[in-house]
């Protein structure tokens, strides 16, 4: 899934190349090439689908070369991740009834990725009969509020049923369930097989399943375009934890332990970044006076000199210089949306 805007990642983060595009984290890959990447080996190429808004075809085709058109599945909209999750289905469907498929974000980050490995085969295993809707449930070290949580009962093995969703709790609530130890973090890395996924949709999202049935003739063929345009033109705005995963009596959750990260803000990105002896996360050309717990993020022909800040966060990107609090992760959105409404287009 690549057809986000990455709003929390702004300035760097813009409409025309959001930030699975871009190399948040210095590698020399973008986000979505590291996680292409991290299934190339594990399956076949012809197996790996991307789902993205229209607007960024040519962005996939050129940093995944190896993907064909058929491969690229193009959004006309933006209808969150239910509609988003029912295409590549229902297409995959079509060319195999049996197909297991597991559903990744395009920017996460996961750093130690045998132990992923392990993980998802434990999920890919679980998914073989075809009834079960499986997720991979990270354990919290910290009450991040940023995330989902999943309360899963008790039983063998490591696939647990799930009890309930909780979206992004408040803080407070964050810790309760931290210290319970009874829940984990929502990965958003789902393992099913399509036709359990298919017959959720169908109970749970009827609407979205009839719109997306009829447009099965056309799939992987000339009018698909045509086809997705009238579906998503149907569709219901709703995102598949909420449409699917939070009503569905058929969820498990695979209980893993390797690092992640959604890489969703500035502040999940100084949390994974290399820090000097003052805790400051330093991606550009920066000469740092008096200064601590600050992630500093701008272009290696720009010089950055900074004097006296703690818990900042300084992002130099184009024609955005943005300096405020690293912490308060709700204020991204309202930047955005102010910028918008003063100053146009132009700088989103």
């Amino acid at each position: 899934m690549a057809g986000g805007i990455g709003s929390r990642f702004w300035p760097a983060s813009r409409n025309a190349k959001p930030k699975q595009f871009l190399d948040i984290l210095n590698t020399g890959r973008s986000l979505i090439q590291m996680t292409y990447d991290r299934f190339k080996n594990k399956v076949s190429i012809k197996n790996i689908y991307v789902v993205t808004h229209e607007d960024y075809y040519s962005l996939v085709k050129e940093q995944l070369p190896e993907l064909t058109d058929d491969q690229i599945l193009l959004e006309p909209l933006r209808r969150n991740t239910a509609p988003c999750i029912a295409y590549a289905s229902y297409k995959i469907g079509k060319l195999n009834s049996d197909a297991i498929i597991t559903v990744a974000p395009a920017d996460h980050l996961i750093t130690n990725e045998e132990a992923f490995y392990t993980s998802w085969k434990h999920g890919l295993t679980a998914a073989e009969n075809q009834d079960k809707l499986i997720t991979i449930g990270l354990k919290p070290n910290k009450p991040e509020t940023g995330f989902g949580y999943i309360q899963f009962l008790e039983g063998d093995g490591i696939v647990k049923k799930v009890k309930t969703f909780t979206e992004k709790p408040e803080r407070e609530l964050a810790e309760k369930f931290v210290e319970s130890g009874d829940f984990v973090w929502n990965s958003g890395i789902f393992i099913w097989g399509v036709q359990a996924i298919i017959k959720n949709i169908e109970k749970l999202l009827p609407e979205m399943a009839e719109i997306f049935e009829e447009t099965l003739p056309k799939l992987s063929t000339k009018d698909e375009k045509s086809a997705i345009s009238s579906a998503y033109a149907q569709c219901a705005n709703i995102s598949i934890d909420y449409g699917v995963m939070e009503k569905s009596s058929s969820v498990f959750v695979v209980l893993a332990d390797f690092s992640w990260s959604d890489l969703g803000s500035w502040n999940a990105l100084y949390d994974h970044a290399s820090k000097d002896d003052n805790n400051n996360a330093v991606q550009a050309d920066a000469i740092l006076y008096d200064t601590k717990n600050t992630l500093i993020k701008g272009p290696d022909d720009k010089l950055i000199i900074v004097q006296g800040l703690d818990n900042y966060l300084v992002a130099d990107s184009d024609n955005v210089l943005m300096i405020c609090r690293r912490d308060n992760e709700q204020k991204f959105k309202d930047f955005v949306a102010d910028v918008k409404k003063a100053k146009g287009k132009d700088y989103l």
